[in-house]
């Protein structure tokens, strides 16, 4: 069964520490064709659109576009901070592999 993203409490916690739903926008989540394993995640702030997929939590927003859905079935949305920084990361099922940056994977 295809199940939509997740995404974790960190994550929604991270989006009201920036104060993305005051400004009336939500984390966007996207996939694209590109980076140096064949896809690249796109993650930026932005405002929904109609057929976006909008998962919602503790007053906050991550919105989906309908293209990228398929590829994000069961994916894990998280917020990580490190030594090396902190950032949105995606924990994704359907990928075969990623790059050592972990923007970029192969189906």
């Amino acid at each position: 069964m295809n199940l939509p993203p997740k995404v974790t409490p960190r994550a929604f916690e991270r989006l009201s520490e920036i104060g993305a739903a005051e400004q009336g926008q939500a984390l966007r989540v996207a996939v694209e064709g590109g980076g140096c394993s064949g896809f690249q995640y796109e993650i930026k702030l932005d405002a929904p659109a109609g057929d976006d997929l909008v998962l919602e939590g503790a007053g906050e927003k991550v919105v989906v576009d309908s293209m990228s859905l398929p590829f994000l079935e069961n994916a894990v949305i998280d917020f990580s901070e490190e030594l090396i920084g902190a950032r949105f990361t995606i924990e994704n099922p359907n990928a075969s592999s990623s790059c050592g940056c972990g923007t970029s994977f192969s189906m």
